[in-house]
C-alpha cells in the first residue's frame, strides 16, 4: 500500500514538472530555450527596399550562426519604422533623408551631413545606422541619351542654359511642391518652353515618344534603365539626399556584435546604375527578389553560389 501511494506521489511530481515545463515554453520561443541565435529583417512595401533587405539575411546567414526571419513588404516607411521601434522586426533598409526629414522633422543637409544627423537622431532611440550601400534614392532630373549628347548636358546647371528650348514632363504633384520644380526653377533660373503634368507611368513613355525632352525620376528608378536614360547631376544640391544604409537596434547590435562587421561588407556596394538594373530584373524581367538578391552577392563574391 505504502508503494502504490510512493508511485502515485512520484507520477503526481512527475505530471507537475511537465506542465511548469510546458508553461515556460510559452515565453520562450523554441529556437531560443535550444540557446540558437536568430533576429527579424524587414522591409518597405517596394522592390529595391525589399531587394536590400534579402541581401542583408542571406549575408547574415551565410556570415554567422544566426538564423533569420524574412519579414518583406511590411508596408510603407511609417509602417517599418513602427515595427522596428516595437521591436517586431530588428533591422530593416532606410534612407537617411527619410530619417532626418519625415521621422525627426528635422532639415537635411548634404550626403555626409545628413550621414551624420540621422546617426544623431537615431542615437536618441537607441538605433544605428550602419554603412551606406553605396545608392542615393533621391529625386533627381532625366533625359533621353540623345539630348544629353546633343547639348552636352551633366548637370541641372547645362539644363538651365537650354531649358527654354525643352518641353519638361513631369508628374502633377513635382510641378507645384516648393521642394519639386518651384524650387528648381529659382535655385538654377531654369525655365522651359513649356511644362506638363502626367501620371508617372506615362512620363518615361512621354520621353521616349520625344513629346517631351526631360522629367524628373528617382535616381534608382528601373525605368532609366529600361528607357536609357540619362541622369543629370544635381551640382547645387537643391534635393536632399537618400543614402540608402541598414538601419538596426542597439540591443541587436550588443547582443550579436558580428552583425556590424557583416552588414559593414555592403557598405558603398551597389552604385545607383547596379540599383537600377536589380529594380529591373524584378519589376520588368519578372525575376523573384530572393534570387535577384542572392544572385548579386554571389557576383559581388560576397557569399559563394
Amino acid at each position: 500500500m505504502n508503494a502504490k501511494r510512493w508511485m502515485t506521489g512520484m507520477l503526481a511530481l512527475a505530471l507537475l514538472a511537465m506542465l511548469l515545463s510546458a508553461c515556460g515554453g510559452g515565453a520562450v520561443s523554441r529556437g531560443e530555450a535550444n540557446g540558437a541565435k536568430e533576429i527579424t529583417v524587414g522591409s518597405k512595401n517596394f522592390t529595391e527596399n525589399m531587394l536590400l533587405a534579402l541581401m542583408m539575411a542571406e549575408l547574415i546567414e551565410h556570415k554567422t550562426d544566426i538564423k533569420v526571419k524574412r519579414q518583406v513588404n511590411l508596408g510603407g516607411s511609417n509602417v517599418a519604422w513602427s515595427a522596428l521601434k516595437n521591436d517586431e522586426i530588428q533591422l530593416y533598409p532606410e534612407y537617411t533623408g527619410t530619417v532626418v526629414a519625415n521621422y525627426y522633422q528635422e532639415e537635411t543637409g548634404n550626403s555626409a551631413e545628413s550621414l551624420a544627423k540621422t546617426r544623431e537622431l537615431l542615437a536618441e532611440d537607441n538605433l544605428v545606422f550602419l554603412e551606406p550601400f553605396g545608392i542615393n534614392n533621391t529625386y533627381t532630373l532625366a533625359v533621353t541619351r540623345e539630348t544629353a549628347a546633343q547639348y552636352n548636358l551633366e548637370t541641372f546647371s547645362d539644363l538651365a542654359e537650354v531649358s527654354e528650348q525643352m518641353v519638361l514632363g513631369v508628374e502633377f504633384e513635382f510641378l507645384d511642391r516648393d521642394d519639386g520644380f518651384p524650387g528648381i526653377q529659382k535655385l538654377y533660373n531654369m525655365n522651359f518652353k513649356q511644362q506638363k503634368g502626367m501620371d508617372h507611368g506615362i512620363m518615361y513613355q512621354s520621353i521616349s515618344n520625344g513629346e517631351t525632352d526631360v522629367t524628373n525620376a528617382y535616381a534608382t528608378d528601373a525605368q532609366i534603365k529600361v528607357h536609357d536614360l540619362v541622369i543629370l547631376k544635381d551640382d547645387k544640391e537643391f534635393f536632399p539626399p537618400y543614402d540608402g544604409g541598414p538601419v538596426i537596434r542597439q540591443e541587436t547590435l550588443d547582443k550579436y556584435p558580428e552583425l556590424e562587421q557583416v552588414l559593414n561588407q555592403m557598405g558603398g556596394l551597389i552604385s545607383d546604375e547596379e540599383m537600377q538594373k536589380l529594380n529591373a530584373d524584378v519589376d520588368v524581367e519578372g525575376l523573384k527578389e530572393e534570387e535577384v538578391a542572392r544572385n548579386f552577392l554571389i557576383e559581388k563574391g560576397l557569399i559563394e553560389g
